[in-house]
């Protein structure tokens, strides 16, 4: 049985990648990673490791690679957000039904807070997207 191997790895990291040439077809048949670049996805930027030119080939793949991966960001951004509203709901039902006085006494300053900043946060931005007709 014959896997075919994808020409690149990228290693994640925390704001990017080390991008990695697969070689598999090598006579001891084992599979090595030759580092080819790192990548920050915040500024775009992609460095060729050591003295070594990026083809056109790895530069397109480069860049595919980072457009899938910021899109896997954002949506994960989104799904993250959707579970503390789902976490406020349990949150609140938590609050009304089993919480404790004293629960409620070691949690409450630190929600009221935290819900004050966010709420101040969202108004103000719709505010803004209302104001320039978003």
């Amino acid at each position: 049985m014959t896997v075919k191997l994808p020409e690149y790895y990228f290693r994640v990291r925390e704001n990017g990648a080390f991008v990695f040439r697969v070689d598999g077809e090598n006579r001891q048949r084992r599979i090595e990673l030759e580092q080819i670049a790192a990548v920050n996805i915040r500024n775009g930027e992609i460095r060729a490791h050591g003295d070594r030119e990026l083809s056109e080939d790895d530069l397109a793949a480069i860049r595919d690679w980072m457009e899938r991966r910021k899109a896997t960001l954002a949506a994960r951004d989104i799904d993250d957000i959707l579970r503390t509203v789902d976490h406020l709901n349990l949150t609140a039902h938590w609050a009304q039904t089993r919480a404790s006085d004293e629960d409620l006494e070691a949690v409450t300053d630190a929600l009221l807070l935290a819900m004050h900043d966010l709420r101040t946060v969202l108004v103000r931005k719709k505010a803004e997207r209302v104001q320039s007709g978003a």
